[in-house]
């Protein structure tokens, strides 16, 4: 298993290390023919991409392509803020970006409280005091993935049930219906094999990411290859491994819209 491309990669932008240039610099090491850059979401109140920042990250993408021959995607790891399926990443931003993930995370500014408790603070307490969250507590956050995916052009569902708990199945099914990718992550283990099994199931496609925060980590698949091991997953089911490279929601969604 050869990885083509990384479509989740951190810069000082948010919360990473390396500049636009140097993770690009080691995707090229790695042979990789594509990579994303995808800082936190503008709702982060700790690390969040800024609106005023989107023309000089541009500029930076544009000269790493230039410098190193590797395709640039300007993306975003946005965050999802309601259980109706809301995310930072509004219409009108759609024309900056060429690749839009979504997951949840921590610190984030939702739309209303009542989100932030059924989201975040239910699904975090159930992680930080390791109690099996409640059916309900599954079902809100199924509600807010799927209509994410229903609401929203997403190219890939980042690190899920990742500190927060829903019926993997269901979501999943909701991806392969919109041609949403779920995303193996080598930064952090967040499901199972017997997780990534059911969701492939479905006939869900998956990309592996690494999340990486520093230039080291670009095109890392360690915990990918380890929970592959594992699981019973064809390798074709996976787009971004062998020389294939996704079609991503976002760019088709700008072609005929936009």
């Amino acid at each position: 298993m050869i990885l083509s491309s990384d479509y989740h990669t951190h810069t000082p932008y948010s919360h990473g290390k390396n500049t636009v240039f140097e993770n690009t610099l080691a995707a090229k090491a790695k042979g990789l023919k594509e990579i994303g850059i995808t800082d936190h979401g503008f709702n982060h109140l700790l690390f969040g991409l800024k609106r005023k920042n989107l023309t000089s990250l541009r500029s930076e993408i544009y000269e790493a392509e230039k410098l190193t021959g590797v395709r640039v995607l300007m993306g975003m790891e946005s965050n999802l803020t309601s259980l109706d399926g809301d995310t930072d990443m509004k219409p009108e931003d759609l024309k900056y970006f060429d690749l839009y993930i979504c997951g949840i995370h921590e610190v984030l500014r939702y739309k209303s409280f009542s989100d932030m408790y059924k989201i975040f603070i239910k699904n975090y307490s159930a992680y930080k005091f390791g109690k099996k969250p409640s059916d309900k507590v599954i079902a809100n956050t199924t509600k807010a993935y799927i209509n994410a995916i229903k609401n929203n052009p997403i190219d890939i569902i980042s690190h899920i049930n990742y500190k927060c708990y829903c019926n993997l199945e269901e979501v999943a099914k909701c991806c392969a219906d919109y041609g949403t990718y779920i995303e193996i992550n080598t930064k952090k283990r967040h499901v199972s094999a017997e997780e990534l099994n059911i969701m492939a199931s479905t006939g869900v496609r998956f990309v592996i990411d690494s999340d990486a925060h520093s230039a080291d980590r670009v095109g890392d698949t360690k915990i990918a290859e380890e929970l592959l091991a594992e699981a019973k997953i064809p390798l074709e089911q996976i787009d971004n491994i062998d020389g294939r490279l996704p079609k991503f929601r976002l760019s088709e969604y700008k072609a005929k819209n936009l």
